[in-house]
This record gives C-alpha cells, sequence and structure tokens, in this order.
C-alpha cells in the first residue's frame, strides 16, 4: 500500500501539490474560523431550576418547593446527580446528566416533570428553567459607577442607573449573538408603592382585600375593536394605565355614604425602591454591576468583541448624569495571553527546528521540503478540530506544540534517504531514472517510519481511556498530537517525495560527501560507542542506579491537577456572620475595596454583595464576591496577596482568595471554589459545626494552607408570627386569609403591573 501511495503521489506530481497548497490555505481559514477558547468544553450538561418563593423561609422553602421539585426530577433518563439550594424565598434545583447528551433533549425532561408538579406548588409559586450556560461562562463584568468614591450620590441616580441597565444595557447585550444571560446588580429598581395604614384603613372600614382588588384592576388597558367614521376604519385602544401617582392615589377603594373613599386616605402611595437582596460597587462607591454570560458553544474572543463594539455604541447615546461603562472583567485577555503564549512556543519551535534542520542538512532545498510538513500537519489538525467540533484552546495547541519536533522526522528521514540514493546513482555505472530513485527511497524507510509513528501514536491512546472531567480536558490534547502526527507521515508519503524529485536532484551537494558537522558528529559517535563498549558493566549499572533514583522520588514530587495561572486579575470572597443585614454586608464591602485599593498592583475593584434578582446561585446578603484587576509589578504574586490579605485580615469576616476561572475550575471540580473540600454528613447542625470547627483548627496547623473557611450553617435571627385559630375565627378569617394578609402587610404583594 505505501509502495502505492509514494508511486501514486509521484505520478500525479502537479495534482499532489495543488491539493496540498489548497490543503494549507483552507487549514487557515478553517483556524481562523474555530472558535479559541481557554479550555475543552468543560461544562457536564445542566438544567438550572430557580423558584422564587416570595419572602419564604428556608424551611418552607425547602419543604414546599425545593422537595416536590428533586421527588418530580428523580429517575429521568440520563441524570447522573441533583443538587440543591434552599434560601430566604429562592429554591435552585441543579440536575445533572451524562456527558455528550443533548442539553435539550435534557431540559425538554426537565420540563416535563415541573409541569406535573407546578399544581403542588404554594399560591403564586412558579418553577422555571434558567438558559443554557455554563459555570466557565461569564465572560465579562461592566461597572455603571453611580459616583466617584468620597461623593454623595445624586438623588434618584440609582434608580436611573438601575432602568438603564435593565431597559437599555441588558436588551443590547442580550441581542448579541452568543449571549446567554445579562446580570445585573446594584442601583435600585423603580415601582410604584402602596403602603396602607390599618389605623385609618379600620377608621374607613375598608380591608385589604377591598385594598387588593382595586389594585388590580388600576392600569389595564384593552382593545376595543375598530369603528368605520366617514370611510375610514379607526382602531380602538382603551387606556388605563398611567404612570403618574396621582391617578393612582385618586383610585376609590370603597364606598361610605355614597361618597368615594380614595388611595390616598387609606394608604400612602409614591415612587419608592423594590426590596434588594443584593448591592454592588466600584472602587468603593455605589454601582450597578453587569455580568455577561455566554451560551457554551460560543467564541469567548470573537463574542467579548462583539460586546466591547456593543458598549461602543451605547456610550454616545449615554442619558446625562450617568458614568460611562467600565469593562471590570475579561475572560478573553486570559484567553488571549494564554494562547499566545502557546503559540509563541509554536513559533519558537518550529525556528529552532529549521534551525538544527540547516545545521545538519546545510541546504535551504532539503530544509524547506523538511519545513513544509510543519504547516501542512496544522493545517489538517485543524480541519480535524473543526470536524470534531473542537476548539482552539490552550490543550489543543498544546498537543501541537508538543508534536512540534516531531512533525519533520518523517520527512528528514525521507529526505536524508532520497539524497544519499541519488548521490549513489549519479556515481554508478548504470543509472536508472530520478522517478525510480526517489520512489525506492522513500519507500525502502517507509516501514520503520510507520511502525516509529505507531508506537509513539500508542503513548497518547490512554488519554482517551480518562473518565469524567479528565478526560474532557485531557483527550482534546491526545487528539491534536495523534492527529498532526499521521498528517505529517501522510505528508512524507505523498509531499516529501514529489517535492524532493523537483529540488533534489540538481543539488550541487550531490558531488560532495556529509556537512562538516555531520562528520564531526559521525567521528564522535564512533568514539564514544567504542568506550561504551568497553564499559558496558558500568554503563548497565548507571543505568539502573538512574531510573531506581527517579521512581523513588516520584512520591516526593508535588501533584496538582492543573498548574497554577497567572490570571490577571483575582475574585475575593467575603462572608460575614448569617443574619448580618444587607446594609451592613454593604458598608463592610466598600470598605474592604478601599483597602484592596491601597495594593499598589490593584487597577480596579468591583463588588458584589448578596443575590441579583436574575441570578442562579443562592447567595445571602451577608455574601460578597469582589474581583480584583491587576497590573503587572516587580512584586511576586504570592507576595500581593499576602498584602492583600493583611490588608483584609482587620475586618469581620472570612476571605478567600482565588482567580475568576480558576475558582469556577475548583467549584466544578468540587462543588465549592476552593482546591480542596472536606464535607461532614449529619442531621445534628449543631454537631456538625462543632466538628467543622474541631477540623479548622487542625488543618491551620498544616503549612501550605490559606484562606481556611468553614460554611456558616447556623441559624439566622427570626421573627416568628403564629396565627391564633381561635380569634381568626371569631374575626371571621379563614387561616389562608389572614396569613395572606400577613404577608401583604409585610412582605409586599405584586397586584398590578
Amino acid at each position: 500500500m505505501f509502495n502505492w501511495i509514494v508511486r501514486s503521489s509521484l505520478q500525479n506530481r502537479l495534482m499532489v501539490l495543488a491539493l496540498a497548497a489548497l490543503l494549507m490555505a483552507y487549514g487557515a481559514l478553517t483556524a481562523w474560523r474555530t472558535p479559541v477558547d481557554v479550555f475543552p468544553d468543560l461544562n457536564k450538561p445542566v438544567v438550572t431550576v430557580m423558584t422564587e418563593a416570595g419572602g419564604m423561609a428556608p424551611q418552607e422553602v425547602e419543604q414546599l418547593v425545593t422537595f416536590p421539585i428533586e421527588i418530580a426530577l428523580n429517575g429521568m433518563p440520563g441524570m447522573t446527580r441533583l443538587r440543591s439550594t434552599s434560601g430566604v424565598g429562592l429554591s435552585i434545583v441543579y440536575a445533572e446528566f451524562d456527558w455528550g447528551t443533548d442539553i435539550y433533549r435534557n431540559r425538554q425532561l426537565v420540563a416535563e416533570r415541573l409541569a406535573l408538579v407546578r399544581d403542588r406548588m404554594p399560591q403564586g409559586v412558579s418553577p422555571v428553567m434558567g438558559p443554557v450556560s455554563s459555570i466557565m461562562g461569564e465572560i465579562m463584568l461592566v461597572a455603571l459607577p453611580l459616583k466617584a468614591a468620597g461623593e454623595a450620590v445624586p438623588e434618584g441616580l440609582p434608580m436611573q442607573a438601575r432602568e438603564y441597565a435593565d431597559f437599555v444595557l441588558r436588551p443590547r447585550l442580550l441581542s448579541i449573538p452568543g449571549v446567554s444571560q445579562v446580570i445585573p446588580i446594584g442601583g435600585e429598581v423603580r415601582q410604584l408603592r402602596v403602603e396602607p395604614d390599618t389605623a385609618r384603613m379600620a377608621q374607613f372600614g375598608v380591608t385589604l382585600t377591598q385594598l387588593e382588588q382595586a389594585l388590580r384592576g388600576f392600569a389595564a388597558n384593552a382593545g376595543g375593536g375598530f369603528i368605520d367614521l366617514n370611510s375610514r376604519e379607526y382602531l380602538i385602544r382603551h387606556v388605563g394605565r398611567t404612570q403618574r401617582v396621582e391617578d393612582l392615589a385618586g383610585v376609590a377603594v370603597a364606598w361610605k355614604n355614597g361618597r368615594p373613599i380614595q388611595l390616598q386616605q387609606v394608604a400612602a402611595v409614591r415612587y419608592a425602591p423594590a426590596l434588594r437582596r443584593g448591592d454592588a460597587g466600584y472602587n468603593g462607591a455605589p454601582a450597578v454591576v453587569i455580568s455577561v454570560q455566554k451560551q457554551p458553544s460560543a467564541d469567548t474572543v470573537k463574542l467579548t468583541a462583539a460586546l466591547e463594539a456593543a458598549l461602543t455604541e451605547l456610550r454616545q447615546g449615554l442619558p446625562a448624569g450617568l458614568s460611562e461603562p467600565r469593562v471590570l472583567f475579561r475572560q478573553a485577555d486570559f484567553i488571549q495571553a494564554s494562547i499566545g503564549n502557546v503559540t509563541e512556543a509554536l513559533r519558537d519551535g518550529a525556528i529552532m527546528v529549521a534551525i538544527v534542520l540547516f545545521a545538519f542538512l546545510l541546504s535551504a532545498r532539503t530544509t524547506l521540503i523538511s519545513l513544509l510538513a510543519i504547516p501542512l500537519s496544522l493545517a489538517v489538525a485543524a480541519l480535524v478540530f473543526h470536524l470534531m467540533g473542537l476548539s482552539i484552546n490552550v490543550m489543543t495547541l498544546g498537543g501541537l506544540a508538543i508534536a512540534i519536533g516531531e512533525l519533520v522526522d518523517d520527512a528528514v528521514v525521507d529526505v536524508e534517504n532520497i539524497l544519499r540514493r541519488l548521490k549513489q546513482n549519479r556515481t554508478t555505472a548504470a543509472p536508472i531514472s530520478v522517478f525510480e530513485v526517489v520512489r525506492q527511497a522513500s519507500v525502502e524507510v517507509r516501514s520503520g517510519i510507520v511502525y516509529a509513528t505507531l508506537i509513539v501514536v500508542l503513548v497518547f491512546v490512554p488519554l482517551f481511556a480518562l473518565p469524567g472531567i479528565e478526560g474532557r480536558l485531557f483527550t482534546p490534547l491526545g487528539i491534536a498530537y495523534i492527529v498532526s502526527i499521521l498528517a505529517s507521515m501522510l505528508v512524507s508519503m505523498t509531499v516529501t517525495p514529489v517535492l524532493s524529485y523537483y529540488l533534489l536532484p540538481h543539488m550541487k551537494r550531490l558531488d560532495h560527501g556529509d556537512t562538516p558537522l555531520v562528520g564531526w558528529l559521525k567521528r564522535q559517535d564512533t568514539r564514544l560507542l567504542h568506550w561504551s563498549f568497553g564499559h558496558a558493566r558500568t554503563l548497565v549499572i548507571a543505568a539502573v542506579v538512574g531510573v531506581g533514583a527517579a521512581a523513588a522520588s516520584v512520591p516526593f514530587l508535588a501533584r496538582s491537577f492543573l498548574p497554577p495561572f497567572n490570571e490577571g486579575s483575582l475574585v475575593i470572597s467575603m462572608l460575614l456572620n448569617p443574619g448580618t443585614s444587607l446594609a451592613e454586608a454593604t458598608r463592610v464591602g466598600a470598605v474592604a475595596e478601599t483597602l484592596i485599593r491601597e495594593v499598589p498592583e490593584v487597577t480596579q475593584v468591583g463588588r458584589r454583595t448578596g443575590r441579583a434578582e436574575l441570578d442562579e446561585h443562592a447567595e445571602g446578603v451577608h455574601s460578597a464576591e469582589i474581583d480584583v484587576d491587576l497590573k503587572r509589578s516587580d512584586r511576586g504574586r504570592e507576595e500581593v496577596l499576602a498584602d492583600i490579605r493583611r490588608r483584609l485580615s482587620v475586618l469581620p469576616a472570612q476571605v478567600s482568595i482565588g482567580q475568576p476561572i480558576s475558582h469556577r475550575l475548583d467549584h466544578l471540580l468540587s462543588g465549592v471554589r476552593a482546591q480542596i473540600a472536606i464535607k461532614i454528613y449529619g442531621d445534628d447542625l449543631d454537631t456538625l459545626r462543632g466538628l467543622a470547627e474541631r477540623l479548622r483548627a487542625g488543618l491551620g496547623q498544616a503549612h501550605g494552607l490559606v484562606d481556611l473557611t468553614v460554611e456558616k450553617q447556623v441559624l439566622i435571627p427570626q421573627i416568628t408570627v403564629r396565627l391564633d385559630y381561635a380569634r381568626a375565627a371569631q374575626a371571621g378569617l379563614a387561616p389562608g386569609e389572614a396569613i395572606a394578609a400577613l404577608q401583604a402587610l409585610t412582605d409586599g404583594a405584586h397586584v398590578a403591573q
């Protein structure tokens, strides 16, 4: 078969060269269009079910919302794990499926199960599925500062900034293909609030039910059909919706003695900020922070460029009084730096290969023929990446970088043997044709080249057997290496003989012997071989001792799933005591921002406290996440981190420092944002908490551990209102009606829009 491939290539020389040129061009175009990311796709298919449950306590959320959803979702085909989190007024359930399953089929399965459980949810509670996203999908953070640090926030600006983020910036960014979710946090959400005065209501004899009924009928628009007048058709609109507070305040809620009782007589009506469960800051001042998440298959670098173009467009129409959006975090920066470093390694490797080849062959023609195997092999690899749906990332480029020196091996062996046979053919008495010399020379080394290539390929085959996330991470590296090596072998059987046929027969060096460098190396090799044969026993013993020493040192080597990255930014997680108010957590977070900005390497700081309205994470108001952008300096990374830890140690909070991508990888591996996570299971919360504190005290003495944190699972302060059934019955109130009235008076109720 090899003889046929070589012969066919030589017989169709021009076609082979044309196909090679076409392959290089198409491969370069495909590589340019291939998505670029930092890692291969590491996301297990996960469907997130979010349920907003008003102001329910975590106990009620768990019993009435989370448990029924979990029971309904259990037993779905392909589901491997079900996780849930229940917080104040929020339930989040994560359904994980097997690798490779269709995420849209999985979402259909979840939707079918949710349809069965919706009727069992509390009134006004409806579970919904989150968008298709990924844990590595947060590609950009944008901040809208409300003021500079130390300045007073102008009245009304928090509402104006949040409305701009919700109704201008968010829809514009969501319209970009590849964006999955845009989540703003901070500022104030404007709402038209009605605050009943229970004393005035009792005086006028107005019940809360009457109040709600009047408000539900307010601000309703309706169609009125059509009317023909004077040969023209007019559309009729019945407009009841208004934004004027006076219109709502004048609504009649009841009648007394033939006169209407207006809403303003029994309640205060005004525009006010909605209840917040999260806040944000930028450089120590209040801000609105927008998180942009991508779809799993989107190209991060190209999507980031589209987002920045949209932000530039939005800056031109920014309302008066608002600060320009500031990009706080760009995942593309780390991706471009990582890809750039690996690309430089590929470039430097190719240059070194070219230098070594020329030094040994001392011929531009032979060097050119051998080097052409590199771009052709890389072009084939790019086409395979496209066909397999792989992205260009540090693992695929790493596989190519490992193979870069071996890509020319097959071609070098082929060229060297063809050159040697051409020299012999020139001095023989009966020379044969150049065609036959090239064919025979290429075929006679073919079996050795194929065997050597297959042996090298077999070394990387075990990567394909790795399970779970390890396999998802390292399989692309093996694919890149194996495909490029096999492509170089194919090039040596097709393109290399054809180029040798055209370029080598007329070389002047055919009349000369080895190059000076090769001749000197041969002489040194001969001397070394003679010495080795005379000291065989010594060499064998030295080899055995060396192998044994290497094997004995393996247990003492440091181990890590992935090497530490220098992402150029940090993520600082802060946990205050559960029960801490949002205002206090915001104050402490602002102090932390100020302390962090004192570090010379810090360029900007953004903070997100609590949870945004659309966020898929059940963070309490006592938690904060601070994103820190760094610049290069003479100080090392560990020195900078130690400086930040020292400054934050004065705060009454647990602090852990990581990096955006590394944090998310840790969360993907262990479910928490740490490299090592220890989980203790049991029924008694106090016992678990005591064991955790003892464990932390013991681990604190271990060298190399930092940011030891125990999850603060404690009971938060509660005010419990228990219904007196007898007195409710005397007042003519059903228990459900009484509880609904209490909820409306304390937590509020959404009655109209």
